[in-house]
Order: C-alpha cells, then sequence, then structure tokens
C-alpha cells in the first residue's frame, strides 16, 4: 500500500530506508484511529487530482485561447516544453514510455519555471499555470502511438500534475538546521480576470530551494502548488500530500498560503465548513452558502473532524516582520448564530463554522485539512496559513514586496523552532 503523493523512489530518497515500516504504521493507526484516509498509489494515480471527461477539454484548458490571446507573452516563456511533448507525445509507443515522458515533463517544467522566475526576476506564476494546462490538453486530446485506454490517460493526466506542481520533489538536500515546507495555490478566478496572477504561487516558485538565515539558525524551504479545484481536496490531496511530513515529524514548520484581502493575515481559527460561493477553476461551486454552509469529503466520506481548529505558527515572531503590509493575527470568525473575533479554541466549541478566520473558501480549507491532521497524527510540527495582500491581475512589484515580508517572517520563526 503506497500512500503519499510521491512516488516510491522519491520517497525512499526523502524519508530514508525505514519508509516501509514507516507507511504500515502510518495504515495500521489509520485504520485503528481513522485518522486519516490512506489509499493505493493507484488510486492517487486516477483520483486525487480532479479532471473531466476524457477525449474533450476540460474547463480549464477551454481558457487557453483567451489567455493566449491575454498574456501571450506570459505563456510563450515556456512555450518549448509543450512544442517538444507534442512531438514525443505522438511517437510514445507504449505506456511505459508514456509515462517516464509525462513524469520526465513535468518535472522539467516545473524545475524550470523556477528557473525563469529568478532569471527573468519577473515574479509571474502564470506561464507555469498554463504551460502545465496545454500539456494536459495534448494527453487529453491526442492519440499516442499506441492503443491507450482511458484509465491510462486519467493516470497519465495525474501523473503530470504531481510531477509539474513539486509534489514529487519534495526532498531537501541543503545542510541547513531547519526544514520548512510552503503550499501556493494557482491562480483563480479567471473567467472574471484571465489575466490573474497569485503571489502565493509566485512564493513556491521564487522560494523553492532558498536557505535562509537568522541569528546563526539556517533553514530549507521546500515548496508546491495546489490546485484551485474542490474536486482534488475531496479526493484527499492535501492527506496524501502532508502524511508523511506529520508521521515523521522530519520538517520543522508548514505553511500553506493563498492570496487574500489587503494586509497579510495569519489565520488563527480556520472552520470546517465550506461556504464561499465562488467556484473553483474548473467551475465547479462548493455547495454551500452563509446559512447552509457544508462539510466537504476526504475519500467520498465526510470529512472529519471538529467545527473549529486552531493554528500553531510562531505568530508573536512573525507578525514582526518588517514590509510594505501590515501582519495580522487574525481571529475573525463566522458562525450560524454570529460574526466576531474568537479570543479562544473554547469558545468556539458546540458553533457550527460559516466561515474560519481564513473564510469559506479552498484557502480557508487547507488550513483546516492541514492542522485536522496535524493534531491526529499527534504531530508536533508548527502549521498554519498565511493569506498574502491581495494583487489585481499582475503586479510583479506587489509580489515581490509579498515574497520578501513572506521570507522574513520565516526567518524571524526560526529561533522559536
Amino acid at each position: 500500500m503506497l500512500i503519499y503523493g510521491l512516488n516510491p523512489i522519491q520517497r525512499l530518497r526523502t524519508y530514508g530506508t525505514n519508509a516501509e515500516k514507516i507507511k504500515e504504521w502510518i495504515l495500521m493507526k489509520s485504520i485503528r484511529s481513522k485518522l486519516v484516509t490512506i489509499t493505493p498509489l493507484i488510486a492517487l494515480t486516477l483520483g486525487i487530482f480532479s479532471s473531466s471527461a476524457l477525449s474533450q477539454a476540460s474547463v480549464e484548458e477551454k481558457r487557453i485561447d483567451n489567455a493566449q490571446k491575454s498574456i501571450a507573452g506570459s505563456i510563450g516563456v515556456l512555450d518549448h516544453h509543450h512544442q517538444e511533448f507534442t512531438r514525443q507525445w505522438s511517437g510514445s509507443s507504449s505506456y511505459a514510455q508514456a509515462k517516464r515522458l509525462v513524469d520526465n515533463r513535468g518535472d522539467l517544467l516545473w524545475q524550470d519555471a523556477k528557473k525563469q522566475i529568478h532569471k527573468l526576476a519577473n515574479y509571474d506564476d502564470r506561464s507555469l499555470y498554463w504551460q502545465r494546462l496545454k500539456l494536459s490538453k495534448v494527453i487529453r486530446a491526442s492519440k499516442p502511438n499506441f492503443a491507450i485506454t482511458p484509465t491510462q490517460r486519467e493516470a497519465l493526466l495525474a501523473r503530470l500534475e504531481g510531477a509539474s506542481r513539486g509534489i514529487y520533489d519534495l526532498s531537501y538536500h541543503q545542510p541547513a538546521d531547519k526544514k520548512i515546507l510552503l503550499s501556493g495555490f494557482d491562480p483563480f478566478l479567471l473567467d472574471r480576470n484571465i489575466s490573474q496572477s497569485n503571489p502565493s504561487g509566485v512564493a513556491a516558485l521564487v522560494l523553492d530551494g532558498l536557505v535562509i538565515e537568522h541569528l546563526g539558525i539556517t533553514a530549507e524551504i521546500n515548496t508546491f502548488t495546489v490546485p484551485v479545484r474542490y474536486g482534488d481536496f475531496d479526493q484527499g490531496l492535501i492527506e496524501q500530500t502532508l502524511a508523511p511530513f506529520y508521521s515523521l515529524n522530519n520538517v520543522d514548520l508548514i505553511a500553506t498560503i493563498s492570496m487574500g484581502r489587503s494586509d497579510f493575515d495569519l489565520e488563527r481559527f480556520p472552520g470546517k465548513r465550506r461556504s464561499a460561493e465562488a467556484p473553483g477553476n474548473s467551475n465547479v461551486y462548493s455547495g454551500g452558502s452563509k446559512a447552509n454552509p457544508v462539510i466537504s469529503k476526504l475519500q467520498s466520506q465526510p470529512l472529519p473532524g471538529p467545527e473549529f481548529v486552531e493554528f500553531s505558527l510562531p505568530v508573536n515572531a512573525m507578525i514582526k516582520a518588517k514590509g510594505q503590509y501590515k501582519i495580522n493575527d487574525n481571529r475573525q470568525v463566522s458562525t450560524l448564530q454570529k460574526t466576531y473575533s474568537a479570543t479562544s479554541l473554547g469558545q468556539l466549541e458546540g458553533q457550527v463554522a460559516v466561515a474560519g478566520s481564513g473564510g469559506g473558501y479552498l484557502s480557508n480549507e487547507i488550513s483546516y485539512r492541514s492542522i485536522r491532521l496535524r493534531n491526529e497524527l499527534n504531530s508536533k510540527i508548527p502549521t498554519g496559513h498565511i493569506h498574502t495582500p491581495a494583487i489585481q491581475q499582475f503586479e510583479p512589484e506587489s509580489s515581490q514586496a509579498i515574497i520578501a515580508q513572506i521570507t522574513e517572517m520565516l526567518k524571524l520563526s526560526l529561533s522559536t523552532l
């Protein structure tokens, strides 16, 4: 039984030779106490990443033409990946060859996107997002040189997602004292603004592999990106990706990041339920509202856990990070009874969550899921969510300032870890 969003070789590289014992321990612990749903890797391959009906373009892929007209320069930075992949895909003569092609191209895209954002200093995450969609459209709609089945095609689409998001690259290589894990999100609400960038995705590209230092303490940062799709969350993407870290306690800080309001908000009390009426990037809605918040799924079952959880970020250190924006310890929540600033987790007992301090959308949900998983696996890793200031369309200067202040937050946290 394989349980993580990593392939076996990468997992062993990351967690060492005792990985077999570790995954058996997690599996038995999960079955006995129902802490986290653990599934075979084939389930990850076939079900974690949402996909529309095969042979026709997905909702996200259908936006490519519009994006090509609006932000051709951004997309064109990495367009050689699409050109090379299209040629190689048509010549694939077996499923095994196609798997190698997809894994290699996905990883090359992730690595190249990171190199380009540093080389060009453009603070633009959009090229990675749109280039991934160009590749997935080829896999979905084009025929390779062998008789591919729908199941194989869907598996290849999932492999592309994992490789091109850095999920297959979660390993630490630098001789640092501490390890930090961050996640960012794709651009979203693209039907409203096709040119939208997401500073959290920019942060993931800029900070991956960076070693930071404060008061003589060093830390290596590792990152991955997350799709803005409810279905991927329901299938357990967050749990699959983070379970090994919480089980092993082998990193020192986990922070999920997304674009939020006007300031930085460190979201103290994430809520369990979905209430946002905005769609994900697949134009699927949460099904919830402020009057009727709904509980999301975890592998077809209702997501377990309390209505609210509390973060464990070193907030007193992080809010001292100087920069262009204010940093808030945000305690604002909404229940079916009222909206207010909660003073403690105990104050929220017995109430139904409408919105956590992170809201009622996927940014709140990734925070809730990561903290719930940490608590259920009895991990001591400080965990929480950073909402960045919002940007309009594409603002490289603002994204640069946002990332500089995130970096400063992480540096100041080192002496507390």
